[in-house]
C-alpha cells in the first residue's frame, strides 16, 4: 500500500528550520499590529518572504536565520546583491499587483540568530536604478 507523504515531510532540516523561522517573524510582525499580504511570493528574480501592510505602509520583509556561529549575523548576509534580487522582486509584485501607482513602501529584515529576533526597519532601499 502506497501513501502519499505530506509536503513537509519532503522538505530537507534546514527547510524546516527556514519555515519555523519565517513563521516566527510572521507572529512577531503581528504582535506589532502588521497585516499580511502575501508570503512565499516567487519570481524569477529572487522570492519575497513575507510582503505585510503596516498601517498605510507596504513592507517587504527578508528573513534571515542562522544559528550562532563566526561567520556572521543573520542580518548581515542581506548583502547588496540581495538587496537588489529584493528591490526587483518587489518592483514586479507591485506591478502585478497595484492599480499603476507605486505604494509608499519599504524593505525590512527579521534577524534570527539562533532564539534572537531582531526586526530591523527600513533595513535598505533602492539607491539607483534597477
Amino acid at each position: 500500500m502506497k501513501t502519499d507523504a505530506s509536503p513537509h515531510s519532503r522538505l530537507t532540516e534546514r527547510q524546516r528550520q527556514g519555515q519555523a523561522a519565517e513563521t516566527a517573524a510572521l507572529e512577531a510582525m503581528r504582535r506589532q499590529g502588521m497585516r499580511l499580504i502575501a508570503r512565499n511570493v516567487r519570481y524569477r528574480i529572487g522570492e519575497l518572504d513575507l510582503i505585510m501592510l503596516d498601517q498605510d505602509m507596504l513592507v517587504f520583509i527578508e528573513v534571515r536565520f542562522r544559528r550562532p556561529s563566526r561567520f556572521g549575523s543573520a542580518a548581515t548576509s542581506v548583502n547588496g546583491a540581495k538587496q537588489r534580487r529584493l528591490i526587483r522582486a518587489a518592483y514586479c509584485w507591485m506591478r502585478q499587483y497595484s492599480d499603476g501607482a507605486i505604494p509608499s513602501c519599504r524593505f525590512d529584515i527579521v534577524a534570527i540568530d539562533g532564539p534572537r529576533i531582531e526586526w530591523i526597519k527600513n533595513a535598505f532601499g533602492l539607491a539607483g536604478p534597477l
